[in-house]
């Protein structure tokens, strides 16, 4: 099984989230994981065609997943959409930002709505909101109280090896094998080609 993680990163922050989201795959036997940075060269198209389920991530910068993020999702019309070559792929995302909230949501409602135009099955996290009581802290796991993916915060005058904090990378480490165990019970399945309906 194969599952890929289409990253951008700013500044090195969102990039150790994705190797977060990588290492909780690990922790799935038989997945093969490839993470996959948009800023690097051209995107490896066939490796996406041949995975299971792909993960995105993006830093958010004004509300939004960065320019070059939103360049691989418009490269993605001609090079997947126009042929829905990842319809019924599991799909999951993540984001970071410098501020405690910084509008990080409408990162993943973007990246959802992304997947769903890809004919893509989403998945989010199943986890209780951390640090909402009085008894909780920073430490515990979705610290942000989000379902829709994985969000981190990042202080933007420390690195990547000091920031995001542990209990962020431990929520995208946990998406990450969530990803992947539910993606195998997908791969047992017969799916359906494109263009044709189950019968109920």
């Amino acid at each position: 099984m194969k599952v890929s993680i289409v990253y951008d990163s700013g500044f090195g922050h969102t990039a150790r989230q994705a190797q977060a989201v990588a290492e909780g795959i690990a922790e799935v036997k038989d997945v093969e994981t490839s993470l996959i940075a948009v800023a690097d060269s051209s995107i490896p198209w066939e490796t996406l065609e041949a995975s299971d389920a792909i993960i995105f991530g993006s830093p958010t910068y004004n509300g939004l997943v960065s320019a070059r993020f939103k360049q691989f999702m418009e490269d993605s019309t001609k090079a997947a959409w126009s042929q829905q070559k990842w319809r019924n792929k599991i799909a999951a995302g993540f984001t970071n930002s410098g501020a405690q909230h910084g509008d990080k949501l409408n990162s993943l409602i973007s990246m959802s709505l992304f997947a769903a135009q890809h004919g893509m099955i989403w998945v989010g996290l199943d986890l209780m909101p951390g640090n909402s009581s009085s008894k909780g802290t920073v430490e515990d796991l979705n610290r942000h109280g989000v379902w829709l993916g994985a969000m981190a915060q990042s202080n933007t005058d420390e690195s990547p090896d000091a920031t995001p904090g542990a209990s962020d990378l431990r929520t995208a480490a946990y998406l990450g094998q969530r990803v992947a165990e539910i993606a195998g019970r997908f791969n047992k399945r017969v799916v359906d080609a494109p263009g044709q309906f189950l019968s109920i």
